[in-house]
């Protein structure tokens, strides 16, 4: 299993080491030992899977405020997305910068996203589903959202906003100047 930083502190790319035959091939999606060596002490409460079925779907950006915020592991075991990661974090010297990963069944990676973070992502084909183990349980009551097409972000969807397909409450979330302080 390889870990990979990225650009924003905290963000990992995991990608899990395929052992394959004429058969096909074996995965270790998750062992907690290394995934802790890496991530520190982190535990998972909730396994979370969504399927979208048409391209062009956006699914964010979404987080949770303390004491009930999320750290989320996410991968993609059908299809592929862009994966999207907002840093909320005001003390953070990248608050409001983002990055961005393809995650597909095809390459197996996977995207480590603490806590302090808004999460998204667009589908990239027909008949996707993101898997994802979540460090706390759902709440709707610090339950929040980020306009995922909010300029201030710059973020590069591959999709135009009046082809995409979102939910209603996603098409109405706040920019990144209204939200006003989430995380430190």
């Amino acid at each position: 299993m390889q870990f990979e930083t990225l650009e924003i502190e905290g963000l990992l790319l995991v990608t899990p080491k395929r052992h394959g035959d004429e058969r096909g091939w074996f995965s270790e999606v998750f062992r907690e030992d290394l995934f802790r060596k890496a991530a520190g002490d982190i535990h998972f409460v909730q396994h979370n899977q969504s399927y979208s079925k048409p391209r062009g779907t956006v699914r964010g950006l979404h987080f949770q405020l303390e004491p009930r915020a999320q750290g989320k592991l996410v991968r993609c075991p059908r299809g592929r997305v862009l994966d999207v990661a907002v840093d909320l974090r005001r003390s953070s010297p990248t608050f409001g910068k983002h990055i961005t990963v393809e995650l597909s069944a095809e390459n197996g990676r996977q995207l480590w996203i603490p806590s302090g973070f808004a999460h998204g992502f667009c589908t990239l084909e027909d008949d996707c589903e993101l898997a994802y183990l979540v460090t706390d349980y759902y709440s709707p009551e610090h339950d929040r959202g980020l306009l995922w097409n909010d300029a201030a972000l710059g973020i590069a969807w591959p999709v135009e906003a009046e082809a995409a397909v979102l939910s209603g409450k996603d098409r109405q979330q706040p920019t990144l100047a209204a939200l006003g302080p989430m995380f430190d």
